[in-house]
């Protein structure tokens, strides 16, 4: 087994979770939700965090920003997973500047895996704010193409995500152990 890594994720709906197993049994390291990480994280070369995206914020970023400090992460590697595909590349990329910190955004390398949306596993508030986005996108006159895609993208179940996503990211982390 692989000890120069952790892989720690948050995952509401299970895309996040799915794809960090996969990529802790491609790396052959030990996985654990985050807040049952270890107490002690300075003995791995890199710890690798992934949540989903929650209105265009990494969920428990902020939190796990200060955990992974407190318990002595050295080096840092990011994954975040949501429903836009990954070619929406400027969106991401906006995300992550978002997200990040300019520090953050040159030294922590970073990775966003297309997933998909379970709207059966979101919480009640969540799925009424979905639905009301949807029902507002389809009052609006003269839509653009990536309105509707906007519009049926929010609308229904899908899984986009495939394990072939990690490559890049256990590629990264291979270099760091």
């Amino acid at each position: 087994m692989n000890h120069n890594v952790i892989v720690l994720y948050n995952s509401k709906t299970g895309f996040t979770q799915t794809y960090a197993q996969l990529l802790a049994a491609e790396l052959g390291c030990p996985v654990h939700p985050l807040k049952d990480a270890p107490s002690d994280l300075s003995q791995y070369r890199a710890v690798a965090f992934g949540s989903r995206l929650h209105a265009g914020m990494l969920d428990g970023w902020k939190k796990a920003r200060k955990l992974l400090a407190q318990r002595g992460a050295k080096r840092l590697v990011l994954f975040a997973t949501g429903a836009m595909p990954n070619e929406a590349e400027e969106q991401i990329e906006q995300v992550w500047a978002q997200n990040l910190t300019p520090e953050e955004l040159k030294t922590v390398p970073h990775f966003y895996l297309q997933a998909g949306l379970r709207l059966e596993k979101l919480g009640f508030g969540d799925r009424a704010m979905l639905r009301v986005a949807a029902w507002a996108m389809g009052r609006k006159k003269d839509k653009s193409p990536e309105d509707q895609a906007f519009q049926d993208a929010i609308s229904h179940s899908y899984d986009i995500s495939d394990p072939k996503f990690i490559q890049p990211l256990a590629s990264c982390l291979r270099e760091m152990s």
